[in-house]
This record gives structure tokens, sequence and C-alpha cells, in this order.
């Protein structure tokens, strides 16, 4: 049984890792879920206090960006589904 997946060479230095994809991608789905989750906040989230995720901006914050690189390292994204 062949593996299908293409390999890259693996990056030497630290340069070479910050100019690559791999490294990039979850960073930014990180950075945009993070937007996205405080933006959530500030326009509807939760007024209240009682609604655990919503009614804090660093909640928001950081499940927006859980949700942001759950969605870029998910199996369905790289093909494998």
């Amino acid at each position: 049984m062949s593996n299908s997946c293409e390999t890259e060479p693996t990056p030497k230095s630290t340069k070479e890792v910050l100019k690559t994809w791999k490294f990039w991608k979850p960073v930014t789905a990180i950075a945009v879920g993070s937007l996205l989750g405080f933006l959530y906040y500030y326009f509807i989230g939760c007024t209240s206090g009682s609604c655990g995720i919503t009614s804090n901006p660093y909640q928001s914050a950081a499940m927006g960006g859980l949700m942001g690189l759950f969605m870029v390292n998910s199996p369905c994204s790289r093909g494998n589904c």
C-alpha cells in the first residue's frame, strides 16, 4: 500500500520554517478566528453575563481561535475523508 501524501523537504532553519505555508496556515486561522470571535462578542454577545462564552471578550476570542484552528487542521481539510 503506497502513501499518496506528498512530503515537502524539512526546513533546516527557523527562517525557512517561518517562510512556509505549513507554519502560517494555522497562525492565520487562529488570528482570523479570534477576530471573528471578538466581533461576535461585540455585535451579538450576551450582555447579562449568563452566557458562558459570549459574555466575555477573551473567551469569545479564544473560542473563535480554536474554531479556526480546528477548521484548518481537520482531516477533511487535508483530503483524508
